[in-house]
């Protein structure tokens, strides 16, 4: 089942999809933790934030550190999988591709196809966006234009949505 979890910024939605993903499977089954994060190497709370979330992670959990999601979830399409985040991905992707004029049209239709064809567990999980105010910068405003299409794209192809705030999930979308 692929599960799109989204949250705030500190809402839990990290803990709560590795939470579930650990649940839902035997607890010695590979997962593979796909983090398209930069390094942090020149930002010191980047790097804590990074040691937080590998802490958590059990041993024999697999962690891939790349932009390209989609060649990944290709690789392995029958591995469990967790995705930690879509909103990071995306600011790499504008990043790459011009943050005025450059288009994420077919790298967010590249991690579509290949997120409709992964054939294990996927937790995916992102920001979500429209919750405040509208962000005063043109580049803020691409980035929660560009996510909030993302996260209804993927929401989408999941058979699960949920929200999570203050650590609570709450179901949006259920399997049917």
């Amino acid at each position: 089942m692929r599960t799109l979890v989204l949250g705030g910024i500190r809402s839990g939605k990290s803990r709560w999809a590795e939470d579930t993903i650990t649940q839902a499977l035997q607890s010695d089954q590979p997962v593979r933790y796909l983090a398209p994060g930069p390094s942090g190497e020149a930002d010191p709370d980047w790097l804590q934030r990074i040691a937080r979330h590998r802490s958590r992670r059990p041993g024999h959990w697999a962690t891939v550190e790349t932009d390209d999601i989609a060649a990944e979830l290709r690789r392995s399409p029958d591995v469990p999988a967790l995705v930690d985040d879509l909103g990071t991905w995306l600011t790499r992707t504008l990043d790459r591709r011009g943050w005025q004029d450059g288009s994420v049209t077919e790298p967010v239709a590249e991690l579509a196809a290949a997120v409709g064809a992964f054939g294990s567990a996927l937790l995916l999980v992102s920001p979500e966006v429209g919750l405040t105010v509208v962000p005063a910068t043109a580049s803020g405003r691409r980035f929660a234009d560009e996510l909030g299409t993302l996260n209804q794209r993927m929401a989408a192809l999941c058979e699960r949505v949920v929200l999570v705030v203050a650590g609570q999930a709450l179901t949006i979308k259920a399997p049917a």
